[in-house]
């Protein structure tokens, strides 16, 4: 049986909630899904119960407004997803944590043929790469953001930008292509592309409009998503597999 998407009724809280009602308002939620959502969807997590195999792998911004499974209309199993601020993929053997472990498994254990790295408007993190004097009380975001500098650098020597969104929306775009490259330097990741056996995709998610932008490697712009071409950012193979 498909799994059914509920019509979520899609409303954000103030910010002025107690921790208290924070907390109920989750707990409440769970109760909502186990008495109402999973009965109808058990065939479902029984089949996942003992195994995933899922479409893609996923990795995005830790931002709340972000919801990968509600943008893309999945399924729970059709996306393994990674999360961390500033969607950052650190190349390979720089910092050999929770992303790169996960881009190894998601590779060589799930066999994902798609990976997608998906930034998004009004990204803190890109804000924070701009002024890196905001991250003075926070040495850790700012150890972490240093895999963005490369798209920083692209920017500031590159880009005659009108004004601070503009700046805010190139850097956006060019932090996806610097992550897509350092994904490239991923062993398990280099040899599935070289044999034309796994795909890589860098978005912009649109918060306001919904709008997606996806990287073309060939043109080397960002293009729409849901065009008459999905835009494609996974280099040419060189030992395509007959």
């Amino acid at each position: 049986m498909p799994y059914k998407h509920q019509v979520i009724p899609l409303q954000t809280h103030e910010g002025n909630e107690t921790a208290d009602q924070a907390l109920h308002s989750i707990v409440d939620g769970f109760k909502r899904f186990r008495n109402e959502v999973f009965p109808q969807q058990e065939e479902l997590f029984k089949k996942l119960a003992t195994a995933q195999n899922p479409r893609a792998m996923f990795i995005t911004c830790a931002d709340s407004r972000v919801v990968p499974e509600l943008i893309t209309q999945s399924s729970p199993g059709d996306l393994f997803v990674n999360r961390n601020v500033g969607n950052v993929v650190p190349a390979y053997g720089q910092m050999m944590g929770g992303v790169s472990t996960a881009i190894e498994y998601a590779v060589m254990a799930l066999g994902v043929q798609h990976i997608v790295v998906c930034g998004h408007s009004d990204c803190g993190a890109m804000k924070a790469v701009l002024n890196p004097a905001s991250l003075e009380t926070m040495p850790t975001v700012k150890a972490w953001l240093r895999h963005a500098e490369v798209a920083r650098s692209v920017v500031a020597e590159n880009c005659n930008c009108s004004d601070d969104k503009e700046t805010l929306a190139v850097l956006t775009e060019e932090n996806v292509v610097a992550q897509l490259n350092h994904l490239c330097t991923h062993p398990s990741v280099a040899a599935k592309l070289a044999r034309g056996q796994l795909f890589i995709h860098g978005w912009v998610y649109d918060i306001e409009t919904s709008q997606i932008k996806a990287y073309d490697a060939e043109l080397g712009t960002f293009l729409p998503l849901d065009g008459d071409k999905i835009p494609m950012a996974t280099p040419r193979s060189r030992f395509p597999q007959a």
